[in-house]
């Protein structure tokens, strides 16, 4: 290690040798950047598993554009629509077609009592709502009364009970005193909001929300014809519907509008938000501690260099080599652990966590700029200090 850094450094590894000749602290400093490592990782596959399950119903709708309530947020919020709009969209030059699509919240109780909370979409069994071959091969059979398919990224469902479901045996549970058979599943995973989803007929969803009326879906799914200039399509829209209870996006607006407003307004987004600066808080602390310590240790000799002439920036090279030094070593354990966690809370709440290249740049990009803070930080004794009060 000290005959590679010479050579990559053009001189003697100062920072290293110090930080090697005490092995207890350097392996506490490394355990410590490595823990700031963790922490930031894990806050930000949260926040990045929030974003990309925002993201999943939106990109499985067979859809260029969404209607909604001119209140709505989120795919789950806003104020139902009048059913006339989807009418209103049809008449509008390149609509090719357009399918209300309603949203409820059902409690599925499981045999041990516990509560699953799933996500229910109600769609015209006759239009093809869904990118989903799945959902698609299971039309017909959402034809029939109280008939629904689930998502087989249900979490904590009964052990085994989609693939005795895929075998052809339907599932029956009961909902407000209504029965409902699942006799499919489709893949699609759940959220944070959300355990899982639901498909039914808007007939099956009217019986079983019944505060609702077919009149007033909460969303309207519109696909463009071939040819069709997306934008001018959405200015028609906007031009023949109302802008007080109706609003026109592209799927892409609204799954950027959903995120925004899932990340930054409602507290789960800001609860990681702030998970990851206290993450970068602990690491500089922890760093500056470090190398604030090990100037400390070799004060005498800085002193001896200082006064032979050596400038400032000859004892910031030496602790940021350190910090540069600390930043890598706590880095590689971190991400590694941190891929080892992903896919452990992956497999346990079917959340789509998942370590991408360019989160583990920016996160190692992160770390040394981190620890750079740190040294300049621990570097301002010497700077201030005059080589004589220095022995």
């Amino acid at each position: 290690m000290t005959a590679l850094l010479e050579r990559l450094l053009g001189r003697l590894p100062i920072g290293w040798l110090q930080l090697s000749h005490n092995r207890t602290r350097l392996a506490a400093a490394i355990a410590g950047v490595m823990f700031a490592n963790i922490l930031i990782f894990m806050q930000l596959g949260f926040m990045g598993a929030l974003v990309d399950s925002v993201a999943l119903p939106y990109k499985a709708m067979n859809a260029d554009i969404i209607i909604s309530g001119s209140d709505a947020n989120t795919l789950a919020d806003g104020s139902p629509l009048p059913r006339q709009r989807m009418f209103e969209a049809l008449s509008a030059p390149g609509v090719a077609s357009a399918t209300p699509l309603y949203f409820g919240k059902m409690d599925w109780k499981q045999p041990d009592g516990s509560i699953r909370t799933l996500d229910v979409f109600g769609i015209d069994p006759s239009v093809r709502a869904f990118n989903n071959a799945d959902i698609d091969a299971a039309l017909d059979q959402l034809k029939l009364s109280d008939y629904a398919i689930v998502d087989r990224r249900t979490r904590n469902a009964p052990k085994g009970l989609f693939a005795t479901i895929d075998n052809g045996q339907p599932y029956r549970f009961e909902v407000k005193g209504r029965t409902l058979t699942v006799n499919s599943t489709f893949t699609l995973g759940g959220g944070f909001t959300t355990d899982g989803y639901l498909v039914v007929s808007d007939q099956t969803f009217m019986k079983h929300f019944p505060s609702r009326v077919a009149g007033a879906p909460n969303h309207i799914l519109v696909r463009i014809a071939p040819g069709a200039d997306r934008s001018q399509v959405i200015a028609g829209l906007k031009a023949i519907l109302p802008d007080y209870d109706s609003i026109v996006r592209t799927i892409e607006q609204a799954v950027t509008k959903d995120q925004a407003f899932q990340t930054t307004q409602r507290p789960v987004g800001i609860v990681f938000g702030f998970g990851i600066l206290i993450g970068v808080l602990v690491g500089i602390v922890i760093v500056y501690q470090v190398l604030a310590t090990d100037v400390a240790d070799h004060i005498r000799e800085y002193a001896t260099f200082k006064a032979m002439g050596y400038p400032q920036r000859f004892f910031l090279g030496i602790v940021f080599e350190e910090a540069i030094i600390l930043a890598i070593l706590g880095f590689v354990p971190g991400v590694i652990i941190s891929l080892l966690l992903y896919a452990f809370v992956s497999s346990v709440t079917g959340l789509p966590l998942a370590m991408s290249g360019s989160r583990a740049v920016y996160v190692l990009l992160g770390t040394i700029t981190m620890c750079a803070i740190s040294g300049a930080i621990a570097t301002r004794r010497l700077a201030r200090a005059n080589p004589a009060d220095l022995y």
